[in-house]
C-alpha cells in the first residue's frame, strides 16, 4: 500500500532519497506567440541516460517535505518552498525507478498541490531542463503550463546548450 504522507523531524532521513538515472530521449522545445505558450518535441537520434548528482539536504522546518511510502520504505520524495510570490516552488521531485509509471509523482504532485491550498497559496511551480523530455511531459500531463523558458543558465557549464522550462499549476 503506497501511502503519501509528510516527512519530519522524525524521519528526516528520507529526505536526502538518492537519485537514479533517467533516459535522454528528446526535448521540448517550446515557443511563445502573442503571449500564449505552445511546444513542439523534438527526438533524439541516440539516447542516453543522466542522473543528477545526489544533493545533502539539512532538514527545515520551514520547507515542505512529502514522501511516498511503501508500507515503511520510502520510494519517493517531493521537497518544497515557499516562494517570494503566491506559488510553492517544487524544488526536487523523485520517484525510484522500479515505482516509475505507477502515478506516484502525480500523487505527490497533488499532496504538493494541497500544501499549497492549505497555505492560500496561487499553486506550484517548478523548473525543468529542457531535455528532459520524460519530465517535461510528466509535468504537462499533470495539468502544468508552460509559464516561462530560461536559455541562459548553463552558459559556461558542462550543461552548456541546455534550457530551463518553467511549469505552473494552479490549485484550481
Amino acid at each position: 500500500m503506497i501511502t503519501i504522507k509528510r516527512i519530519t523531524e522524525n524521519n528526516k532521513n528520507d529526505i536526502n532519497h538518492p537519485n537514479e538515472p533517467f533516459q535522454i530521449w528528446g526535448k521540448l522545445v517550446p515557443s511563445l506567440t502573442e503571449g500564449k505558450w505552445d511546444y513542439h518535441i523534438q527526438k533524439f537520434k541516440h539516447t542516453s541516460q543522466q542522473c543528477f548528482p545526489n544533493y545533502d539536504y539539512q532538514y527545515d522546518p520551514n520547507t515542505i517535505y512529502l514522501g511516498a511510502y511503501d508500507h515503511d520504505q520510502c520510494i519517493g520524495i517531493a521537497i518544497l518552498e515557499q516562494a517570494m510570490f503566491k506559488y510553492l516552488y517544487l524544488d526536487d521531485l523523485k520517484v525510484d525507478q522500479k515505482y516509475r509509471g505507477k502515478h506516484i509523482g502525480s500523487r505527490l504532485i497533488k499532496a504538493a498541490l494541497n500544501e499549497a491550498h492549505q497555505l492560500k497559496l496561487q499553486g506550484v511551480y517548478t523548473i525543468a531542463q529542457d531535455n528532459n523530455l520524460s519530465a517535461c511531459l510528466f509535468y504537462l500531463k499533470n495539468s502544468f503550463e508552460i509559464g516561462g523558458f530560461n536559455n541562459r543558465d548553463y552558459r559556461g557549464t558542462a550543461q552548456e546548450g541546455k534550457a530551463d522550462i518553467y511549469f505552473y499549476r494552479d490549485c484550481k
